[in-house]
Formats: structure tokens, sequence, C-alpha cells
């Protein structure tokens, strides 16, 4: 048999699906580790379960075949030129403390997490595996932070005398795994065939929503938005119910207009993430505003080729303060790697982003809906928060472009020689 004859791998495969689910525990450690009792092992969880991810994601990797789109190539090959650049971008960085911590992520993590999201998203069954893994996490996250909340042993400003910058990161992660497993119960509302998974699943999707309110991350709430706007009503256009589609929109629209009055009334008090979303001047309040602005003069001023990888906090007078990055991945491009550097990110990421609809208008809508409802948080949190050295980034990117992977059945005999003629 041809390689282009090789049959799509079974959809119920027990290694495929484990590892899907187990590299969603990776993705989302960061989160995962608000929780006490994960909190309090004695050895860190994201190096735990990395130990069991990625010798899972090898052996699912070698034990299939795989069919590759050619509209993927380009996006790769800037994804590898683009890690190439930053590695030279380092040789005329000012920053010593910040360039060694975010470099070698940037190369060395980078790739693993790229390769995982795209075996992940070319195998049906690891792809089911990660998004059953990512509602766990989520729906594991929320119930262990309302709880805390109503025990006290967990304050939404951050306890007192905690690190702010680290309690600025959990509470963006956590948001951003209870509303993607919100985005995935919204989705499977939308494919139930019985009254009662319906119910089961609008629980679900309202529960966690409500729940993504808590952290106060406004990215992973303007994120959950727009999933919940897209996911459900792709699924319900494809499958040619377009008036449930426009009912779910409208009805979406106007819990958002009485969650709105429900704040004005200040009836909300720990939905904090909506409290700040509607609050005038956002960005001032963020402090984002500022620093684009810095960060776009610094790169004017070090054009073409930047201020080196690891060198924004330097230049903006921050010291060697990774925290004090350009919290947009496209300004950090251009003000780090200069004009090659963004030039290589939009093709990559930009490419990607293409790729995905162009591929998913054509591919199965539980597939296309899935990896939009993983895709598209990590693509808001992009804009406004993290660096290129975040291992999330790379395999939310993985993923993406794993619509142009298909895994295959492996080929009985491929090891002679004439079975690949």
């Amino acid at each position: 048999m041809r390689a282009e004859e090789a049959p799509v791998a079974p959809a119920k495969d027990a290694l495929a699906w484990l590892t899907g689910m187990v590299t969603a525990l990776l993705h989302f450690a960061g989160a995962l580790k608000s929780i006490p009792q994960i909190g309090a092992l004695p050895i860190d969880f994201t190096v735990l379960i990395a130990a069991l991810a990625l010798p899972m994601l090898v052996l699912c990797a070698m034990t299939r075949g795989w069919e590759i789109a050619p509209e993927i190539g380009l996006p790769l090959a800037a994804i590898g030129a683009l890690w190439l650049w930053l590695v030279l971008a380092g040789c005329w960085s000012a920053s010593g403390a910040v360039l060694a911590a975010k470099l070698p992520e940037i190369t060395l993590l980078g790739p693993i997490m790229l390769l995982a999201g795209l075996i992940i998203a070319g195998d049906g069954a690891a792809l089911r595996g990660f998004c059953v893994g990512v509602f766990g996490a989520g729906a594991a996250v929320a119930a262990s932070l309302a709880a805390n909340l109503a025990e006290g042993s967990v304050a939404l400003g951050g306890l007192p005398g905690m690190d702010p910058e680290k309690w600025r990161i959990a509470y963006q992660v956590t948001g951003l795994a209870i509303a993607s497993a919100a985005a995935l119960a919204a989705v499977h509302l939308a494919e139930a065939r019985s009254v009662f998974l319906a119910l089961f699943w609008l629980g679900a999707a309202l529960a966690l929503t409500l729940g993504a309110l808590l952290p106060g991350g406004r990215a992973a709430l303007v994120a959950l938005g727009l999933c919940l706007l897209s996911g459900p009503t792709l699924i319900l256009f494809r499958r040619r119910r377009p008036f449930l589609g426009v009912v779910w929109v409208f009805g979406l629209l106007s819990l958002a207009a009485v969650l709105a009055s429900l704040m004005e009334a200040r009836s909300g008090l720990h939905a904090r993430a909506l409290e700040y979303l509607l609050t005038s001047e956002v960005l001032e309040s963020s402090g984002r505003g500022p620093l684009w602005e810095e960060a776009l003069r610094l790169a004017g001023l070090a054009m073409p080729f930047g201020l080196g990888t690891g060198g924004f906090s330097l230049a903006a007078g921050f010291g060697e303060w990774r925290g004090r990055h350009p919290h947009n991945l496209a300004i950090e491009a251009l003000v780090e790697a200069g004009l090659p550097g963004f030039a290589l990110w939009l093709i990559a990421f930009g490419g990607a982003g293409f790729v995905f609809w162009r591929l998913g208008r054509s591919a199965p809508s539980w597939r296309v809906a899935r990896l939009l409802m993983l895709c598209l948080p990590m693509a808001v949190t992009l804009q406004v928060s993290t660096d290129l050295g975040n291992r999330m980034a790379w395999l939310a990117l993985g993923l993406a472009l794993g619509i142009g992977v298909t895994a295959r059945a492996p080929i009985r005999g491929a090891g002679h020689v004439r079975a690949l003629g």
C-alpha cells in the first residue's frame, strides 16, 4: 500500500487519547498549581507531568504515519528562521539575566511544544483526549478557586506579602484554563443529540463562564466571549441549523447586556474581570498603553535589527526584569528582533491563522471547532500578555498549524524498501 493510501488512524486509540489528556495537563500546569493539593507536591507539577507527556508524545508520533499539507510549509519555515534569528539577535542584546532565561525557553521548549501541538491536532483521538484534559483542568481549577474563596483562604487581590508578579501570572493562567473549559462545554452543547446532554453541557458552560469571572483576567474574559460566539455558531451553521445559530448569538448578546446592567447595579461583587472590563480607560488601567508606546519608540530608535533578544526591559529603564516585556508578541518581535524578526513572526503566526482559515473550511466541523476553542484564548492572550518564551504560545501555534496534519494508520510492512514504492 502506498503512503498516500494509508487509512486514517483509528478514532479510538488509547495511547493517543492518553497522550492528548496528559499534554493538556502540561499545557495548563501553571493553572493547576493554583490548586493547593497540587501546589503542595514535593516536586514541581510541571516537571512531573512533562516527564509523563514527552515520552508518550514520542511514542504516539512513532506509531503512526503522518500526512502533512503543503500549506503549512511556509509558516513552519518562518518559525525555524525566527528561532535562529532570535539566537543571532541575542549577540547584540545588552541583557544578561533576561536573555539567559528567555532564549533557552524559545529554542529548546519552543520546538518541543510546537511538535506536541502538531501531533495532538493531527490525531483525532489525541485531540479528543486533549479536550477532555483541558475541560477537566479548567473545571478543577474553577472548583478549587470557588471553594477557596468561600473559605476565605484566597484573596482575589493576592494575599498580603505575596509576590504581585507571581499572583498576576497565576490569575491570568487560571482564567485562561477556565475560559477554555467553558468554550469546550459550549461546543459540546451545540453538538448535543439529547435533551439530557444539552442540559448537562448548558449547566457546565454556565458554571464555568461564571467561574471565569472570578480570577480577574480580562484577556480570558474577552477570549471566552469570542469563543462562545464562534464555536457553537460554527457547529450549528455547519450542521445546517442556522436558526439555532442565530438564537444562540442573540441569547449571548442578551446575557452580556444583563451582566453589564448587573455590574452597573454593583450586584457582581466578585466578578473582577467583568468589573475591570467595563471600567473606562481599560488600556490605561492595565498599563498596556504606555508599555506599547515605549516599545514602539525604542523599536524606531533601534531599527532595523532591534535591541536584541531580551533587551527591552533594560532599554526601557526597568532593569533585568523579565515581567516588563512589551506584552504583545508582535511588538516584542519588532522591538527586540527588528524588522527581520517582525517579518518572520508575521509569516509564522499570521500564516498559521491564514492556514487555519483556509484548511478549516474543508475539515470536519468538530475538529475545527475544538481547535478554534483551544487556540483563540491563547491568540487573545498573546496580544496583551506573555512573551516569546511562553511554552503555551508555541503549543497553541502547533495546534493551529495542526489543521494541516493528519495521522494515518501505520503501513504494514513499511520496514521493507519495496513496501515504500
